[in-house]
């Protein structure tokens, strides 16, 4: 992740998740620059925007979001909580020292409160890298969806990194960064695929779910038959799921 994109990346979250195009201040930049500056890892910086807005959302204020720094305090949670997962990490250590880590250290790098042994999650994340950016090779040329493909990858290479060298990787986090990566995907296939293209998959999905639309509620059924449209999406552009409940 370059030095542009880190900027460019939160500039995006921010503007998409504020819902109008409204155009950092120097105050935001120097922000950024701080958080560059300190090492803040990019995913660190987009689940703290996130998390802000998803906060925002849920109780909302008279005050519309203007201005990067109210998602300050979220993204400092977000770093300090990373920074306490990676003290004494195994793989930072092996590297720092060429040693071979001894057996507490082993022990203290198992599975903890992870939902799958560390070495299946390591694997689920470097395959899925792999597939992505076979994917990107695929789509190269396709605009939108191939550089959404190559930042898509860039990210699950930052995730990999963080998983290996944490000694209490955080599954919570992990699945939220990893949704993250997912609904950069969607957004990039729907405006990437022609309107025709997308309503002939929108079809197809609605002929699956006939069968039982009658006995769905019409909020139900919305919400399903747009689940089925994006996995033939997906599956249309060869993109892998990342969720851990896909493992």
């Amino acid at each position: 992740m370059n030095y542009f994109n880190y900027f460019t990346e939160i500039e995006d979250a921010f503007i998409r998740r504020r819902g109008k195009h409204l155009l950092l201040s120097p105050m935001d930049w120097a922000l950024i620059e701080g958080w560059k500056t300190r090492g803040v890892p990019l995913h660190i910086v987009l689940r703290g925007v996130e998390g802000s807005f998803d906060s925002y959302e849920a109780k909302p204020r008279r005050r519309s979001v203007k201005s990067l720094f109210y998602c300050q305090e979220e993204v400092e949670a977000q770093y300090a909580e990373w920074l306490e997962s990676q003290v004494g990490g195994v793989g930072v250590a092996a590297a720092e020292t060429g040693e071979t880590p001894a057996k507490g250290e082993k022990e203290a790098s198992g599975n903890g409160a992870l939902p799958f042994p560390r070495e299946v999650i390591a694997g689920h994340l470097a395959e899925s890298r792999a597939r992505l950016e076979r994917a990107r090779v695929e789509q190269q040329g396709a605009g939108e969806l191939s550089e959404a493909l190559a930042r898509a990858a860039a990210r699950l290479s930052e995730l990999e990194k963080d998983f290996a060298n944490a000694k209490r990787p955080d599954a919570e986090q992990l699945e939220g960064a990893l949704g993250d990566v997912e609904n950069l995907l969607e957004r990039a296939v729907r405006g990437a695929l022609q309107p025709a293209r997308v309503e002939a998959r929108r079809a197809e999905a609605a002929a699956q779910l006939e069968p039982y639309r009658k006995r769905m509620e019409r909020a139900t059924y919305e919400q399903t038959l747009d689940n089925l449209l994006a996995k033939l999406l997906r599956e249309e552009c060869g993109l892998p799921r990342l969720s851990l409940f896909y493992l």
